[in-house]
């Protein structure tokens, strides 16, 4: 930006031009002469226009995205200059002006400055008709005739002329843009405007001499230039803001970054910056407390947000749950924008009688590093929101390697739902067994990926995508589907099992997920006792309280749960004793190493012999060898499921498996893993 001194001694040096030519106007008009030739109700009623015209400017649409202010004071005071003087147009325009600054609350400074460039204006004007006019005026109201319709015409528009270019040159040191472009910047709008407002003025001056009643037939005109201005300034602010927030939207986001990007190039400083905002689970709120509420908490968040921004940024939605930030400066600004903005959310948002905490993930770009124009700026800022979901990171900044990892993975979230689309997704099914009796009792459904060109996708990398990005639950309602499907066609074998899937996180916020189980397992026949869901416990502390009432419900409906990987999260003994499960899975971390690593083996015992006296089952994962099988035999009644005892496989090779162990089971022989 440019030093603040250029724009000080501006302002300081207009502001003593101003004060001089108050007191220039107020020693040099005849004052006894105007108050005996001063028409005072037709003065008072121009007055009083011009302190309207103030307080009631034109909100005038531009081509920029914007709307411009614009007062309607110029033609009334322009009629005084032509009909009381131009020393009387000059205190009346400094009245309105100081009248308008208080009642807005403006600064003290922006106060001084508009006091004194209208009376530069409105002198400049003056000087001009006193000059043109015949004989000349200097201040004195006279006889305004028809003729001095051209001179006044002329003062009008070197009045506005001055006004254009006093404020102009604010805004080119302000915004450290040239001169030249901030003069035409609309200004064929301004002008077509004031020309017309200017006409009105010319004909307040004729009917002067009819008083203030002839004045009065003015206000209809004056009156319909508002509603039109207004109603076309409407329709331009609802075309760039959303209607939802009264936030800018996207098409403002970009005209905000262009304008931007100008002030920088100009300045030779760093930036604009860009602050992307996403609120988490966002969904699991409108589809649980509905979308009006969703609806409160989106504009609660706006506010906050315009709250917590500085007066260098403007916020924007771009839709659904995401806000932009646009800052003025570099990226050290906008980081530390981004954290105090993120701050803004550790306040819970009060919703009727509710209060929800709600959370957000960021991502931060900043140019020239990140992008020299306001589409790569986007992009980059919205890789880096998109890193920082992915990796449950709050705010992550953009750079290059997130740019080539994201490209990766959003083309592989593209060929996922290409995937669920076309059945490119598989079922596999691993045995669960029955360490004492060597008897399969359940299987665990495994999504398989047989990508066309990749080859197998692992979950490893899927799943995470699915996660972040709400495909967990199609491709969990898929797995559900297909294994119910499966599970029902074997029990109508004679074969009794159980049939484990996995849950997300997601999943556990989800209070409609009950009712969407119920309907699967109905839909195939399959009793929902026979459905054992999968939960870890960072899932269960993600939304500890929704994840108590879906599983509560769940339970209540005869699904049981398991908790998957147990050992590996936290707080796990609070859990066993607050949760309602049927089932504890010791993660493979402990138990592939049983034989080889004491801790590991006392952990296991311990675990098992507490799930045991708590009336649990219990499922050992990770089985690798016979002697992990054995050990694992001694312990108890436990459930082992590892490549040792079966690999996950098609429900055509798991039947083959199952016929062979009823057979075995017929022949009284022993039967084998």
């Amino acid at each position: 930006m440019t030093p603040p001194r250029r724009l000080d001694t501006y302002l300081t040096t207009l502001a003593i031009v101003g004060v001089g030519g108050l007191a220039l106007v107020a020693f040099a008009t005849p004052w006894s002469t105007v108050s005996t030739q001063l028409l005072i109700w037709p003065t008072l009623f121009l007055a009083v226009a011009t302190i309207a015209g103030e307080f009631k400017p034109i909100h005038l649409p531009t081509g920029n995205f914007e709307t411009r202010t614009m007062s309607t004071s110029a033609p009334f005071v322009l009629a005084l200059v032509g009909t009381a003087g131009f020393g009387v147009a000059v205190f009346v325009q400094v009245v309105a002006s100081i009248a308008d600054d208080v009642h807005q609350r403006r600064d003290f400074r922006k106060s001084i400055f508009n006091s004194a460039q209208y009376t530069v204006s409105v002198l400049v004007g003056g000087v001009v008709y006193s000059a043109l006019a015949d004989p000349p005026r200097w201040g004195v109201p006279v006889s305004f005739d028809p003729e001095d319709m051209i001179p006044l015409l002329v003062a009008g528009v070197g009045m506005i002329a001055v006004n254009w270019l006093l404020v102009a040159v604010v805004v080119s040191l302000a915004m450290a843009q040239p001169l030249k472009p901030v003069l035409l910047q609309d200004l064929h709008d301004y002008l077509v405007t004031n020309l017309v407002l200017l006409s009105v003025g010319g004909i307040a001056a004729i009917m002067v001499d009819g008083g203030a009643g002839a004045l009065f037939l003015l206000v209809p005109p004056v009156v319909a230039a508002h509603l039109f201005a207004d109603s076309a300034a409407r329709h331009a602010h609802d075309a760039t803001h959303d209607s939802l927030t009264g936030l800018g939207n996207r098409g403002q986001l970009h005209h905000e970054l262009a304008r931007a990007f100008e002030a920088t190039d100009n300045s030779g400083t760093d930036g604009p910056s860009l602050i992307l905002f996403d609120l988490d689970h966002f969904k699991d709120i409108n589809d649980t407390l509905g979308h009006p509420v969703g609806d409160q908490i989106l504009r609660h968040v706006a506010g906050q947000l315009v709250a917590a921004a500085k007066e260098n940024a403007s916020v924007h939605r771009l839709g659904g749950d995401e806000f932009a930030v646009v800052v003025r400066g570099g990226l050290p600004e906008a980081r530390h924008m981004a954290r105090e903005l993120l701050a803004s959310f550790d306040n819970a948002v009060p919703v009727d009688r509710l209060e929800l905490l709600v959370r957000a993930s960021v991502g931060v770009a900043a140019a020239p590093g990140h992008g020299s124009d306001g589409e790569t700026l986007l992009k980059n800022a919205d890789i880096a929101l998109y890193h920082a979901k992915l990796e449950r990171d709050r705010i992550s900044t953009y750079s290059p390697q997130l740019d080539v990892n994201t490209v990766e993975r959003l083309q592989l979230l593209a060929d996922l739902r290409t995937a669920l689309d076309t059945r490119q997704l598989h079922v596999a099914y691993q045995p669960q067994v029955d360490l004492i009796d060597q008897r399969t009792v359940g299987v665990e459904a495994l999504v398989r990926w047989y990508h066309p060109r990749r080859g197998l996708v692992g979950p490893d990398e899927f799943i995470p995508l699915a996660e972040n990005s709400g495909l967990i639950f199609p491709l969990t309602a898929f797995v559900l589907d297909t294994a119910l499907g499966q599970l029902a066609s074997w029990r109508a074998l004679g074969y009794d099992l159980r049939l484990a899937v996995n849950l997300s996180a997601r999943h556990l916020s989800d209070l409609a997920l009950p009712a969407q189980v119920s309907q699967a397992a109905e839909l195939h026949g399959v009793p929902l006792k026979a459905l054992v869901l999968e939960v870890t416990e960072t899932g269960i502390l993600s939304d500890p309280a929704r994840a108590d009432v879906v599983i509560r419900t769940l339970r209540s409906r005869g699904v049981e749960i398991s908790i998957d990987d147990y050992g590996t999260g936290n707080a796990s003994l609070s859990y066993l004793k607050r949760l309602e499960i049927d089932e504890l899975k010791i993660d493979r971390s402990f138990v592939s190493d049983i034989g080889s690593d004491p801790h590991d083996l006392i952990i296991v015992r311990s675990t098992i012999e507490l799930a045991l006296a708590l009336g649990l089952r219990v499922v050992a994962e990770g089985i690798e060898d016979e002697p992990t099988t054995r050990t694992l035999r001694d312990m108890g009644r436990v459930i082992g499921q590892g490549y040792h005892l079966g690999e996950p496989s098609s429900a055509e090779d798991l039947e083959v498996r199952l016929r062979a162990e009823r057979t075995t089971a017929v022949s009284g022989k022993p039967a084998r893993a």
